[in-house]
């Protein structure tokens, strides 16, 4: 005997999600469901109220679409779906395949739902209407293809939970009245009258609208004509389409025949980014400057910007990382991160005044790979950390340093040209032919990274002591 079922408006993919669990859960074939049950001619029982014994697991991948599918105007959309779920748990093929029939079905059913959601959102238009509460209210009229109100009212309910509102389709009706939304039949289209921010809104559309950018068959392709009599703004198109060619006459005409006012200053800021970099530079504000236009490698192709030295002018310790972060690259500020938090609680700790030391990186530029929205740290390889080693070497020369404090193998190599873990250099010193001091020491972001805590611990021990040498050094140096 067939099993009928009859699943509920609301929460429809819910329903058919519990429905074709118990079915499959059952072993009952796809041919001996009719999932239309209100318009069958035959005796049919329910199907069983408790799934059986049979364990079930579905595709992520098959959920997504049926996420869609559901609401699809098809009326075999549940039977296609249930019998895609029958051959994915029996290994039948492969129904999500782009190869396979129905998959290709239920792939072009999908897309149909999700481009009339995108349609919905962007040409549904609410006009206000006579408040019943201190809410303001307001009621649309819509014309879907498919039977999306209820996967759509989600986003109006986001964007609109301040006031009230209906909207109103042939198939389903959706209100929201003080903060709770409540499904209903169908309806008529409405006599909605036009309400104050309409003419407001066609004189907007009508100033931004230009001419030289129009291409109909784009138009009609992303806006077709069926939503056209329910947006106010398409009134205007065609008399706008009629002037087009007038209007942008006019605007050639209207070409500004000499520079408006200002726009050399504008300009002259604009060929500065192109200015031929000095080979010396005498102050650390020109020095700045020229490493904010630095472009030696690529680099400053995907960073937002360069970070430069901050600090004392005259300072006797400099401290040199390894590259701006994420944070730094944002704000252009250095050792503003985890990292440089860490590293400043420690200075504090030494008594090392932040303003009476230099901070700098041996790398200008942030250098990382996009992981989704996350920024994330690559390690500057020896070409990067060579190009980068004119700024370091004339930031030294103009700020005098009598003790440098390298953090990290980065740092090291840039400061010596000596390639070594820093782990066989780590509180070693070394002494420049000018007479500095360079002491190596972690970088706070290895320090960061550690997992074990003891080792995490001795590692932050052994940067405090490295720093508070550092300050020993600059004053017996003196």
């Amino acid at each position: 005997m067939p099993f009928s079922v009859s699943l509920a408006e609301t929460g429809t993919f819910e329903a058919w999600r519990q429905a074709a669990r118990s079915a499959i859960s059952h072993h009952i074939e796809p041919q001996h469901i009719d999932w239309t049950a209100q318009n069958s001619l035959f005796v049919e029982q329910p199907l069983p109220d408790a799934c059986g014994k049979t364990a079930i697991s579905t595709p992520k991948a098959f959920l997504d679409l049926a996420h869609n599918v559901v609401w699809h105007s098809d009326p075999e959309r549940f039977y296609l779906l249930y019998e895609a779920l029958w051959r994915i748990i029996h290994q039948d093929g492969n129904p999500l395949s782009p190869v396979d029939a129905l998959g290709i079905r239920l792939s072009r059913m999908a897309k149909n739902v999700r481009r009339d959601l995108h349609k919905m959102h962007a040409f549904l238009r609410f006009r206000e209407i006579e408040p019943l509460t201190d809410r303001r209210r307001f009621a649309a009229w819509f014309e879907p293809d498919h039977n999306i109100v209820e996967p759509a009212s989600s986003f109006f309910v986001a964007r609109f939970s301040d006031m009230d509102w209906s909207i109103l389709t042939p198939q389903r009706s959706v209100k929201f009245e003080n903060g709770k939304l409540s499904f209903q039949p169908g309806a008529e289209r409405p006599n909605l009258t036009l309400d104050a921010t309409e003419a407001l809104w066609a004189t907007y559309f009508t100033h931004i609208f230009n001419p030289a950018r129009t291409n109909t068959r784009a138009m009609l392709s992303e806006m077709p004509k069926k939503y056209w009599k329910n947006l106010p703004e398409t009134n205007l198109i065609p008399d706008m389409l009629k002037a087009a060619e007038a209007r942008l006459g006019n605007m050639q005409k209207a070409e500004a025949s000499k520079p408006r006012k200002g726009s050399a200053r504008i300009s002259e800021r604009y060929r500065d980014q192109f200015e031929t970099l000095p080979d010396k530079v005498d102050v650390l504000d020109d020095l700045q400057k020229a490493i904010r236009q630095c472009k030696r490698c690529n680099l400053c192709e995907h960073a937002t910007q360069a970070v430069c030295g901050e600090g004392s002018e005259k300072a006797d310790l400099m401290i040199v990382g390894e590259q701006p972060g994420d944070q730094e690259d944002l704000s252009g500020h250095p050792f503003i991160g985890p990292a440089g938090q860490l590293l400043r609680r420690l200075m504090h700790q030494a008594h090392i005044e932040p303003e009476h030391v230099w901070l700098t990186n041996a790398v200008k530029h942030f250098k990382f790979v996009p992981r989704g929205k996350r920024r994330l740290h690559q390690t500057p390889n020896r070409d990067e950390i060579n190009h980068c080693r004119w700024w370091l070497h004339q930031e030294i020369r103009l700020v005098k340093p009598r003790v440098i404090l390298a953090l990290g193998a980065s740092a090291a190599f840039a400061l010596t040209d000596i390639n070594k873990p820093l782990s066989e250099r780590r509180g070693d010193t070394e002494t420049t032919s000018d007479g500095i001091i360079i002491k190596f020491s972690w970088h706070p972001a290895y320090i960061l990274r550690v997992p074990d805590k003891q080792r995490q611990s001795t590692a932050e021990q052994d940067l405090l002591n490295d720093l508070q040498h550092c300050f020993l050094l600059t004053k017996t140096n003196n």
